[in-house]
């Protein structure tokens, strides 16, 4: 991602010059909070989502703008930028890197929807929006727009978000229904603090419901064009960042995750091996044990694998698919996006078992990392096993057996 310097219009209407960091510029500045990230990880996980200075942080080093539309002050980020910059931090903190990439995601969702709900949103510049894209609501047709009633579990960051894109179905005339996807300002939603879990315990991904609320039209999207990268409505904008089918932007960006808790794993147990022991055996240097050297070549092999799949998952989102994105471009990055979940898994439990029993004390951090690890992989769209199965549907000729491809 090079700098980009252009004319463009900011919230008045006036030309200003707008100036994008390159992706070397935001993935170093991501690198840089990964000792602030660590040194708020346990608190955190305690409070069970980010805390204010964690959020702060990524707010002044302009992460949390990657997907926001450059006519309010985004960067537009490409999607092997937003990748990179969540893999860094999820090398701070597990918790931290699944809500930033939840965040990217949904901004990203947002600058789907018309100028009109757009301008609301992004009226201020530390806006923030999460979303879900389960349709676990019923958008029922009025006049003027919807009323919506249901429940969305693992609404990752709404507690420290203005704005929720979340997913309905829309009942239709002849019976069936419609996936649509809604704006919805978070203080119209009622919180649920059910987010009490084994991992991933700091990303405050609790539940919402709603009742009886209306949504206005314009707040109410078709989600169907946005996941096979079509337009949704005349004069949607056009910007290349946009032009992605949903699936492919998202699934590389959680890849970041995966990738970032193996190298997490790989920091972590590097700093506590020097001058560790191998208890009721004889050496008094783990470093030194032909066990160790076989389990950390092991599990750089695994993440070296889990880093090819990562960007080959970018690299595929941001390149468009050969054929004009057919279903077989689009169930590959989820294809990529199971083996980087996997290999990463394989990874981050070789070196936790090499951690010895003092790991499993909450004050090592690398426990953590096998919490979330474990968490992030049972995921329901980042199951390898569920990926590698849609995959090879597609390879020997049969439709997906899922919407969300």
């Amino acid at each position: 991602m090079k700098r980009l310097s252009r004319m463009g219009e900011d919230r008045k209407g006036f030309l200003v010059t707008v100036s994008t960091p390159t992706r070397a510029e935001l993935v170093a500045r991501a690198e840089g909070l990964v000792p602030l990230l660590r040194e708020n990880a346990a608190e955190v996980e305690s409070r069970r989502r980010l805390t204010d200075d964690v959020v702060d942080a990524l707010d002044g080093a302009g992460l949390l703008g990657l997907r926001r539309p450059a006519r309010y002050g985004g960067h537009e980020a490409d999607t092997r930028t937003v990748t990179d910059v969540v893999t860094q931090l999820t090398r701070g903190d597990g918790s931290t890197g699944w809500t930033a990439a939840v965040w990217s995601i949904s901004a990203w969702m947002m600058a789907r929807f018309p100028d009109k709900v757009r301008d609301e949103v992004f009226s201020s510049p530390d806006t923030r929006v999460c979303g879900i894209i389960g349709p676990t609501a019923v958008a029922t047709p009025a006049d003027g727009g919807v009323v919506v009633n249901g429940r969305w579990s693992f609404n990752t960051g709404v507690q420290q978000s203005h704005w929720n894109t979340n997913a309905a179905v829309r009942p239709l005339p002849d019976g069936g229904y419609e996936p649509v996807m809604l704006a919805i300002p978070v203080d119209d939603l009622e919180i649920v603090d059910d987010w009490d879990t084994a991992g991933l315990r700091g990303s405050g991904s609790v539940s919402t419901t709603a009742e009886n609320l209306f949504v206005p039209q314009e707040r109410v999207l078709s989600i169907v064009p946005v996941i096979q990268g079509q337009p949704s409505y005349e004069g949607e904008d056009t910007a290349p960042a946009y032009a992605v089918p949903f699936m492919p932007t998202a699934c590389a960006t959680i890849s970041g995750v995966a990738l970032g808790l193996a190298l997490a794993a790989r920091d972590l147990f590097f700093e506590r091996l020097p001058g560790r022991k191998i208890t009721y055996t004889s050496y008094d240097d783990q470093a030194q044990a032909p066990v160790t050297h076989l389990t950390v070549a092991k599990a750089e092999a695994a993440i070296e694998e889990a880093d090819f799949h990562t960007r080959r998952a970018a690299e595929i989102a941001d390149l468009g698919g050969p054929q004009g994105w057919t279903i077989e471009d689009r169930s590959k990055v989820r294809l990529h996006m199971g083996a980087a979940c996997r290999r990463a898994r394989e990874a981050v439990t070789l070196l936790a078992d090499a951690s010895g029993a003092s790991s499993v004390y909450s004050s090592v951090p690398i426990q953590r990392v096998e919490r979330d690890m474990r968490t992030l992989s049972l995921h329901a769209i980042m199951h390898p096993e569920t990926n590698f199965e849609l995959h090879g549907r597609t390879m020997c000729g049969l439709a997906p057996n899922t919407d969300y491809v």
